[in-house]
């Protein structure tokens, strides 16, 4: 069985590492997820970049609806699969 990653898709640096505090106060996540800069296509402006926290999640005990949730409070969204 392959390991499950989850990536939450957010506005910004400050929000992103707001939702990594969040996983580890509500959901136990241990690990320090991975911070991601993910530039807009085309696009060298920081203001068009988007942030991504990558989650591992090998013993699958993480519930993706609640993810995606955390990450709407933040104007985000969980990627799909």
């Amino acid at each position: 069985m392959s390991d499950v990653r989850h990536v939450l898709v957010l506005p910004d640096r400050d929000t992103a590492d707001e939702v990594t505090v969040e996983l580890a106060d509500r959901f136990g996540v241990g690990d320090e997820p991975q911070l991601v800069r993910d530039a807009l296509a085309g696009e060298d402006d920081a203001e068009d970049a988007q942030w991504l926290v990558v989650v591992e999640d090998p013993e699958r005990r993480l519930d993706p609806a609640e993810l995606d949730a955390l990450a709407a409070e933040y104007e985000g969204w969980l990627e799909a699969p």
